[in-house]
């Protein structure tokens, strides 16, 4: 090839076709510009989104007959690009309040209408959080109203769907899986390392959803989708920012936020720093005496000392702090390719696990000390997207990512002098390349390889407070890697204009090696390391049925695994003389199969009612059981003769309920809406018997009052849990008389609760804005179910944002 051919070739790929078109979004009263309209076409393939104008560029959508256009709270429009044309590329919106569709992508991992799709998804969007101001990437979930949050500190959050939790669920960012190999079956808090002041969208979608992203998916998946670098349309640069700060009384919280987008015709950057500071979490004054604990530990003139607090209502320790940095990098060549950059770093510093510090022993505190060690994740993500008339795909996205997650647990007994310190980092790799391709009119195929490695480090080290000279000792986990290899396909297929079916395929390929020399001298073991590899096979099949525009009904069935971890495999470290608990080669995966049938029916322009059934079998769960070690059921551990166990599948759990909720608009300005989630969960415990689920919360939910005029919104909503007596709390909870009120004969028990809160937003001008609230107006003490900390009592907050 000649120098003058290459040299044309590059100018054609770094050059824009053909001149832009822009279209203009407005609403129909008025001439007010709407930003983030979404515009999809599936033939041609295209996508925009209107910027903070009500401008989107539109060229890639030439041709198309049918182009989608949804925002929230306006109708949904369906228009050709002709037609656009011959309106001189000017649309105006009609307000409502009522819609059954939008664009969501967490389902293939493209951007679907979710008319075309089987799941239940509900989304969080940034007007919800800049109205109700949560003050973590945990307490917004709960805005969707069919997310449970457990809390055992402040600084956590873990969510439960459907009576599933923890690494039953599946964590999302920008596309890229959160969960590692080190993701436990007990509450975990990674998902406040996201930043909510950084969120375009969050999207849960409730149910088995194996075959887009493979293990853990058995619950649910939350996809978080971060803030997308915004091109100028125009000839001159775009430039545009927000600067946002807050203040909550009930933990003294001072928060802030500065984020700046600047682009230009195919360059693109987004810039984003948070910074939180949480000072001790004050509980309500009205509720069970059980939850209060007046009294605190410090270490003074090297002695232990108990104090008793001037407010008793204040947890202490929970004050901790946090930082928050992203960067995204966007280049767009030309209408065919789309390359983006994206680093992710989130650090807190240490805090205490309240519900371990509530613990006594003797009448006395047991721990002086029990804090989590700085949570650290940074994220690079590099993703590609491709769109082509190529005969094998449509269109083609690629990321490649490299994660890396820090965390430590630091404890020390009353009076002891040595602090036991565990330090895990897990470094993720992982790439994704998914495709999709349109055959005919009817048929769109979306298939992709997925690979993912996670080298994981386990360090143990004991510290004496006075000297501090330090000693090795007994990690956590063993050291690691865990490996997943994948392939998968599904196909939606346009039965007709009413009909649409779906269906998938997923197989997946999984590897662990561990190694425990490094804890030999601690645990005595008759093995140094051990390996497993197996596969999983998983599917979907589900149907979406429109009768008419504003009716439809899905159901889905599918199957779901998660595949064993080393935090199975590190169970080894619980063996105690008697009983010596030894790693299984042979373990397989869990496997979920899952039933949904959902209706949903929008009343002319006044009332939306919307209901989803479930049930979920869990199969080949993992648990405890007896064992044989080279044919033997008992050997030698500690000096003593022990009974040999080991992590096997042996136990089944089934999940079933049912998630119902409705919008009824009073008035053209005032809405009502309800969300409540039902679920009745069992499981087989380590010994066999059979207890409720763990994860299978109360009945919850959420009612909400809203007004809404102009730039004004106004909002009161009741939260509220149902009653847990104690023989409905799962078995392995009923010993936890820490977290739990107890009843009149002394057993624990989880109380229902309700709050009153009133919200408030007001914009001043496009570039002002005030929120401000009251939450837990009664200052009602209450505590999540299974929650070791309770949540905050009577809360007075305001924020304030200006844009640029």
């Amino acid at each position: 090839m000649t120098n003058r051919s290459l040299l044309f070739l590059l100018l054609s790929f770094f050059s824009f076709s053909l001149q832009a078109q822009l279209i203009l979004i407005t609403e129909e009263e008025g001439t007010e510009p709407l930003e983030g309209v979404t515009l999809l076409s599936d033939d041609p393939k295209a996508f925009a989104v209107t910027n903070l104008y009500g401008k989107a560029d539109i060229s890639a959508f030439k041709g198309s007959s049918l182009i989608q256009i949804r925002s929230l709270g306006y109708e949904s429009m369906n228009i050709s690009y002709s037609e656009l044309e011959q309106g001189k590329f000017k649309i105006r919106l009609k307000a409502t309040h009522l819609q059954l569709d939008e664009v969501v992508i967490s389902a293939s991992r493209w951007k679907q209408n979710t008319s075309n799709i089987a799941s239940s998804i509900s989304t969080i969007k940034p007007r919800d959080i800049q109205l109700q101001n949560p003050q973590t990437a945990a307490d917004m979930l709960t805005l969707s109203g069919k997310v449970f949050v457990q809390k055992s500190q402040q600084g956590g959050g873990s969510p439960m769907i459907r009576g599933f939790a923890t690494n039953r669920l599946l964590y999302s960012v920008d596309g890229v899986r959160m969960n590692t190999a080190i993701f436990r079956g007990g509450n975990i808090q990674n998902v406040i390392n996201i930043d909510p002041f950084t969120l375009e969208k969050t999207e849960v979608l409730f149910g088995p959803s194996s075959v887009s992203y493979g293990s853990d998916a058995i619950g649910g998946v939350m996809s978080f989708q971060t803030y997308e670098p915004q091109f100028s349309l125009e000839e001159k640069s775009l430039v545009k920012g927000s600067v946002s700060s807050r203040y909550s009384s009930a933990n003294n919280e001072v928060s802030g936020h500065i984020d700046l987008n600047i682009g230009f015709k195919k360059w693109a950057l987004y810039s984003s720093f948070s910074n939180w500071n949480f000072g001790d979490l004050r509980q309500g004054s009205h509720g069970p005496d059980d939850y209060i604990k007046d009294y605190h530990v410090e270490r003074r003139n090297d002695q232990e000392v108990l104090i008793r607090q001037g407010d008793e209502l204040l947890q202490v320790p929970s004050a901790y702090s946090q930082t928050n940095l992203l960067q995204k990098v966007r280049f767009k060549p030309n209408e065919k390719w789309d390359l983006n950059y994206t680093f992710n770093y989130s650090e807190t510093t240490p805090y205490g696990r309240y519900d371990r510090h509530n613990r006594v022993r003797d009448s006395l505190p047991r721990y002086a000390e029990w804090d989590y060690g700085p949570q650290k994740w940074m994220m690079n993500l590099i993703s590609i997207e491709h769109e082509s008339g190529a005969i094998i795909f449509d269109e083609m996205a690629l990321k490649i990512a490299l994660q890396n997650f820090q965390e430590s647990r630091i404890s020390r007994n009353l009076f002891d002098d040595e602090r036991d310190i565990r330090e895990e980092e897990v470094d993720a790799y992982s790439i994704n390349i998914d495709f999709n391709k349109s055959i005919g009119a009817n048929h769109t195929l979306f298939y992709g390889v997925e690979y993912v490695l996670n080298d994981v480090s386990s360090g143990g080290r004991i510290e004496n407070i006075n000297t501090m000279v330090e000693r090795a000792g007994p990690s956590r986990y063993p050291d690691a890697q865990w490996s997943s290899a994948a392939i998968f396909l599904s196909e939606e297929y346009k039965f007709n204009e009413k009909l649409n079916l779906l269906g998938g395929l997923r197989y997946n390929y999984y590897r662990l090696e561990a190694d425990f020399k490094d804890n030999i001298a601690f645990y005595p073991f008759p093995f140094t390391e051990t390996q497993l590899e197996n596969e999983a096979v998983t599917a979907s099949l589900g149907a979406v049925y429109r009768p008419i525009d504003k009716w439809v009904l899905r159901t889905n069935a599918g199957t779901a695994f998660r595949a064993p971890n080393v935090d199975d495999i590190g169970k080894v470290f619980d063996s105690e003389p008697g009983a010596v608990l030894v790693p299984n080669p042979d373990l397989e995966a869990e496997y979920a199969y899952n039933l949904d049938l959902g209706v949903a029916k929008v009343f002319g322009d006044l009332l939306k009612i919307e209901a989803t059934a479930f049930y979920t079998l869990l199969e080949n769960a993992m648990v405890r059981r007896d064992y044989r070690l080279n044919g033997l059921d008992s050997i030698v551990y500690d000096g003593e003769l022990s009974q040999v166990q080991a992590i096997q599948n042996a136990a089944e759990a089934n999940v079933y309920g049912v998630q119902f909720g409705f919008e009824l608009q009073f008035l053209k300005n005032l809405k009502l809406s309800t969300d409540l989630n039902y679920q009745v969960g069992e499981e087989e415990t380590d010994d066999g018997v059979v207890s409720p689920s763990r994860h299978a919360a109360p009945l919850f939910g959420v009612s909400r009052l809203t007004f809404e005029k102009k730039r004004t919104r106004v909002q009161f909503y009741v939260e509220f849990q149902d009653e847990f007596k104690a023989d409905e709390l799962a078995i392995s909870e009923r010993s936890k008389t820490e977290i739990y009120a107890q009843d009149d004969a002394g057993k624990s028990y989880a109380p229902s609760w309700y709050t009153f809160n009133l919200k408030a937003q007001h914009s001043f001008s496009p570039h002002f804005s005030l929120s401000t609230g009251i939450e837990n107006i009664a200052d009602i003490r209450y505590r999540p179910y299974s929650s070791g900390i309770s949540a905050p009592g009577r809360n007075f907050f305001v924020s304030l944002t200006a844009k640029i």
